[in-house]
């Protein structure tokens, strides 16, 4: 964006800050009449034909600009990918564990990667890897989505689960408030 002297069109459309039109000028007289103003010449479309200027405020209009960038920002939602790590021989309170986590992950609206790693002979058992994975996606289907089936990569099988929108019956956590404290 080029503002007073660095614009390198000869005419150009020029609107005022309240919309105005002024028509057609040089690039003298706009500057001149920006300068009266005690405002700036900003080129707004360099591309149309003539190119259009506004003569504004360039401080105030690069302050909206950011305010208005900072604000689409916020409104982004960032998903972030979550890990849980087992092993083919988990015990049944380990695994219950890891599920409390990942549904806590999953109703946060996080991605969830489980990840099945095999060490040693494990390897040669992999229905099993297969098997407790699975077993995991089930138990979180109320919840969330599988998003690829169980892929081998070296000594890891792993899957991800996508929150679903569905929230679970939430647990009557409304407990009677004291009053008078």
């Amino acid at each position: 964006m080029r503002i007073n002297r660095e614009i390198r069109a000869d005419k150009l459309r020029v609107v005022t800050e309240s919309g105005d039109q002024l028509g057609i000028l040089t690039l003298r007289e706009a500057l001149a009449r920006a300068e009266e103003m005690g405002l700036d010449l900003v080129e707004i479309a360099p591309t149309a034909k003539p190119p259009v200027a506004k003569i504004i405020d360039y401080g105030k209009f690069r302050y909206a600009l950011a305010k208005k960038e900072k604000d689409s920002k916020k409104a982004q939602v960032q998903i972030k990918v979550k890990e849980i790590k087992l092993k083919p021989n988990i015990d049944t309170h380990d695994f219950q564990t890891k599920i409390k986590h990942a549904r806590d992950f999953l109703t946060k609206g996080n991605k969830v990667r489980i990840t099945c790693m095999f060490r040693g002979r494990e390897m040669l058992h992999l229905d099993l890897g297969v098997k407790v994975i699975q077993q995991f996606c089930t138990e979180l289907s109320d919840v969330s989505i599988v998003e690829a089936p169980p892929k081998l990569m070296g000594r890891s099988m792993s899957t991800t689960l996508a929150p679903s929108g569905k929230r679970p019956k939430a647990v009557a956590e409304t407990a009677p408030k004291k009053s008078g404290e």
